[in-house]
């Protein structure tokens, strides 16, 4: 009993010798709190803004939520002496003109056969080039690939000509019912040959994508895109004749290729008894009804 005694006052003893040594030692410092430094946002709007675009959404994705200066930087480069200076703009990195469109090019470089950001018809130059179309801050309302704008008044800013002939011929494609936009027939970042009109997969003019039951193929076509395509027949931003073809009547439309005139060999000619000067044989189309194409008849009779 006497030993249990002696052990139970050690024990106390070791209790409040560790309790009185711990009230002694002196108080670790709390840690010093960082400030944290200026943010973009602080003086730029559009840093704010900038939270939902999807630049910003593909660096967090990317760098695991990151956000921040961090976001800006990758575009307009370290900004610190920028904001040491108070805002000084020659210690930042601007997106202007041809310099500006290198910068979006050393993320957005694809190419493929038949476009390019690189080598496209717009390509970057001073006078056009990614932020001539392109808002990387403040996009138009709503608008797909931070286009400054709805694309059809974007593209008529330089293309006034193609403009007038959609709302100053009759016979047009319907642009101005919002039907359908410049995009959906050419490709801005499209390669300069033919205009950058868009094809299909397998290489036919992009009109088939619309006009599907003028597509075939066909045993005995009109046209092979060899020696003649859509555009040999139609004018596609507007024309003042039916069906927006390139002449008023038929059979100048088919002379244009079926006769020595201009074209040479391009089609077979009219026989000798079909005398153009008669009514009776200015209509073509009366007899060759498969104009863009048969399944049973080498002279597209039906």
């Amino acid at each position: 009993m006497k030993h249990l005694s002696l052990g139970v006052a050690a024990a106390a003893l070791a209790v409040l010798t560790a309790g009185s040594a711990a009230a002694q030692a002196p108080a670790k410092p709390a840690a010093a709190k960082v400030e944290a430094g200026p943010a973009c946002a602080d003086c730029h709007d559009e840093a704010n803004i900038f939270a939902s675009n999807p630049h910003a959404a593909a660096y967090r994705a990317s760098h695991n939520g990151a956000a921040g200066n961090a976001v800006c930087e990758t575009c307009h480069g370290d900004g610190t002496k920028h904001m040491e200076a108070g805002g000084d703009k020659s210690l930042i990195k601007t997106l202007h003109g041809r310099t500006g469109a290198d910068t979006c090019q050393t993320c957005h470089k694809q190419s493929a056969e038949r476009s390019s950001y690189w080598n496209s018809v717009h390509a970057s130059s001073e006078a056009v080039n990614c932020l001539s179309c392109h808002s990387i801050h403040k996009p138009g309302f709503k608008q797909k690939s931070l286009l400054k704008s709805d694309p059809n008044p974007l593209c008529a800013s330089c293309h006034a000509d193609v403009k007038a002939s959609f709302t100053a011929e009759p016979n047009a494609h319907r642009l101005k019912d919002g039907v359908m936009s410049c995009v959906s027939c050419h490709d801005p970042h499209g390669r300069a040959a033919n205009h950058a009109v868009r094809q299909t997969r397998s290489g036919e003019p992009g009109c088939v994508n619309c006009h599907a039951e003028k597509r075939g193929p066909f045993v005995y076509p009109h046209v092979t895109g060899v020696a003649g395509d859509c555009m040999s027949c139609h004018r596609p931003h507007g024309s003042p004749y039916p069906h927006q073809l390139t002449r008023a009547t038929v059979y100048t439309q088919c002379l244009e290729c079926h006769s020595t005139l201009s074209t040479g060999t391009l089609g077979s000619q009219p026989p000798s008894f079909h005398n153009i000067s008669l009514p009776r044989y200015q209509n073509c189309t009366t007899c060759h009804t498969a104009v863009h194409g048969s399944q049973r008849n080498p002279q597209l009779l039906k």
